[in-house]
């Protein structure tokens, strides 16, 4: 039998990295693995994917895994993304876990057929590791759906951030993220089948924008797709303390720190991707950051 899993999620938040501890864990176990990254626009919050098949037997299949059996959406808003498209292609009875803060049954995945698992991962890693890598904490979940063991997972995140160069207290928070996270999850059966079925994704050639479709191919379209799709945290100014320095509008990478008719900055976020660069360079410390997605 094998499994096909696919990754999603946004640049930076350690997709590729959680593939490799997947794949790593499974090796250790003596089985058939590949596993491999797939980049769009290679930028900080930009839509990834990477992927890992692993089998009892030799794998002959290649390339991109269009009908995967187990799915992780690493950031909630990817769902809706029209390029991105994660639950496409899952075969009937997949298991999707979706990184949110609400109920599986306020997903919307538009699939009745599927099994969605909701679990706030970016809040476990921030409370233990203090940062928003989920590369640990989803390579664990994944690994124990498909019934590995966690001596094999702790392993393989353990070798896989010290190839990464991580420091031993990071990776030791890692792993105690690790450990939870796998105690959270149980082995499910997954509809895995012996030969893919073939199925191809849907045509790139259109998007849906503003009700109507246009040719992502055309000229100038750019304008049509926010990189504020991209924000996993955003920045929010606090004007008590703000003393219009511009600091933060020099630094913006994205342009999207613009000044308003009374003379204060003010964040565009359509198109603010939430690098954070303002908040750290902002000398009078007027600026922080949200995580999108908070419940009110």
């Amino acid at each position: 039998m094998m499994f096909r899993v696919r990754i999603h999620g946004r640049g930076g938040q350690g997709a590729k990295t959680a593939s490799r501890i997947l794949g790593d864990a499974a090796f250790a176990e003596g089985l058939h693995v590949q596993d491999f990254p797939l980049y769009g626009a290679e930028r900080r919050g930009a839509p990834v994917e990477a992927f890992t098949r692993i089998s009892d037997r030799d794998i002959e299949e290649r390339g991109y895994i269009f009908d995967p059996d187990l799915i992780a959406v690493m950031d909630e808003s990817l769902i809706d993304d029209p390029l991105a498209r994660p639950i496409e292609g899952a075969r009937s009875g997949a298991v999707v876990i979706v990184n949110t803060t609400k109920p599986a049954d306020e997903v919307r995945t538009g699939r009745d057929d599927i099994k969605v698992i909701a679990t706030d991962l970016t809040g476990q890693v921030l409370r233990t590791v203090g940062q928003p890598i989920l590369s640990a904490a989803a390579g664990a979940a994944l690994a124990r759906i498909v019934s590995i063991s966690e001596a094999s997972v702790l392993g393989a995140v353990s070798g896989e951030l010290k190839e990464l160069g991580v420091r031993e207290g990071l990776i030791s928070k890692n792993l105690e993220l690790a450990r939870a996270v796998y105690k959270e999850f149980e082995p499910m059966t997954l509809s895995t089948t012996e030969v893919s079925t073939g199925l191809q994704m849907a045509s790139l050639e259109t998007i849906t924008q503003g009700g109507e479709f246009e040719d992502i191919t055309a000229p100038g379209n750019s304008a049509q797709r926010h990189t504020g799709d991209w924000r996993i945290f955003k920045p929010v100014i606090d004007y008590a303390r703000c003393t219009t320095c511009m600091v933060c509008y020099i630094y913006c990478p994205e342009s999207a720190i613009v000044m308003n008719a009374g003379g204060k900055v003010e964040i565009d976020y359509d198109n603010c991707k939430g690098c954070m660069i303002c908040m750290n360079e902002c000398p009078m410390k007027a600026i922080s950051g949200e995580r999108e997605g908070e419940p009110e």
